[in-house]
């Protein structure tokens, strides 16, 4: 039996190096050789306990790879290429699929979240995929493992924050959080035709990469009030669309206060508690706002667009990838992106 390394969490607190089976393939699978992946914010979450898994969980849903075998029933694809698959597995076959949904594949809430999820995970030598026909996504010649390293998750939860708050030409809008999903919003929106770009943060670094990716105003909450400030900015009017990359009841409520009448909140963050919603700033339930939420858009189709535009040269994502850790290092490189050390944005794991 094949054995590989493989980042396991075992307890809350634990995410250890172990010594795994390399998985075996069946019909309509694929096994991905990894050669780059990265940690998430939501795999610390599944560190502290705040997200639960079951022990034994190889953890990771950014995969980067190589095709290492085939099952029956793939076709299309080769032994030996390189591919990405989305953080998102969807079946492409059941309801809610076929209604659109792809990232609640099966009906359960999240249920096309499954690597690092509910099956075993990406941060290891080898990756097996499910529905290898609905999520397997070819590289194009001349990238970057890095250069595309974003696409399976911050970059497709990013843009979809975009693509949901229903961005038009000529639109004014604000991202409360510059992590890397917020960085991606930013970038999203400005490829939505976003005309005035305003984010909210209190890293230097951060901000300074979030005029990179097309920030017209760059506010520093510790500063300065933002709702006063957004309100200044739009002269009162409020913004068109506001997007919440963090998950707190405070950003959230920011973001409404910040709401033009008829305006898009559109959440990315992950929320943990109760969220309350004050009815001033929602005009007692009559502002004619709309409230969406986004999980990552999965599958092979949508990994294909995010590539277009990795290759297109129309967004550079590679100021994201600040620290770069072999997978034996990968209890030091989840201590660093834990504790938010040494202007981490995202690390760069390599078997």
């Amino acid at each position: 039996m094949r054995t590989m390394r493989a980042a396991v969490f075992t307890k809350p607190g634990s995410i250890i190096l172990e010594q795994k089976p390399v998985p075996i393939v069946g019909p309509g699978d694929a096994l991905i050789r990894i050669t780059t992946t990265t940690i998430c914010g939501t795999d610390i979450h599944i560190l502290k306990g705040e997200y639960p898994v079951k022990p034994g969980l190889i953890i990771g849903h950014e995969p980067v790879g190589v095709i290492d075998e085939l099952g029956e029933g793939v076709t299309g694809y080769k032994v030996g290429q390189r591919v990405i698959v989305g953080a998102i597995t969807p079946c492409g076959q059941c309801y809610h699929c076929l209604d659109g949904h792809l990232a609640q594949c099966g009906g359960k809430p999240m249920g096309g979240w499954r690597f690092g999820n509910s099956i075993d995970g990406c941060q290891a030598e080898y990756l097996l995929v499910p529905n290898a026909q609905a999520n397997l996504s070819i590289i194009p010649d001349g990238l970057t493992d890095e250069q595309v390293l974003m696409c399976p998750d911050i970059m497709s939860t990013g843009f979809g924050g975009a693509e949901s708050g229903q961005i038009n030409i000529g639109d004014t809008v604000v991202v409360f959080a510059q992590g890397p999903i917020g960085l991606c919003a930013t970038a999203g929106a400005k490829l939505k035709g976003a005309t005035r770009i305003i984010v909210v943060d209190t890293v230097p670094a951060r901000m300074e990469v979030a005029k990179r990716m097309g920030a017209d105003f760059v506010i520093d909450y510790k500063l300065v009030n933002p709702v006063d400030e957004i309100l200044r900015i739009t002269q009162g009017r409020g913004v068109d669309v506001a997007i919440e990359a963090l998950g707190t009841q405070q950003t959230f409520e920011s973001c409404l206060r910040v709401l033009k009448s008829g305006g898009v909140l559109s959440s990315l963050g992950v929320y943990s508690g109760k969220l309350t919603m004050p009815l001033d700033a929602i005009a007692a339930g009559l502002g004619d706002i709309k409230i969406i939420t986004t999980l990552c858009p999965g599958g092979k189709e949508r990994m294909r667009r995010l590539l277009n535009v990795v290759a297109s040269g129309r967004v550079d994502l590679n100021p994201l990838v600040t620290h770069r850790f072999g997978l034996d290092q990968i209890e030091q490189a989840y201590e660093l992106f834990a504790n938010q050390r040494d202007g981490v944005l995202k690390i760069a794991i390599t078997p």
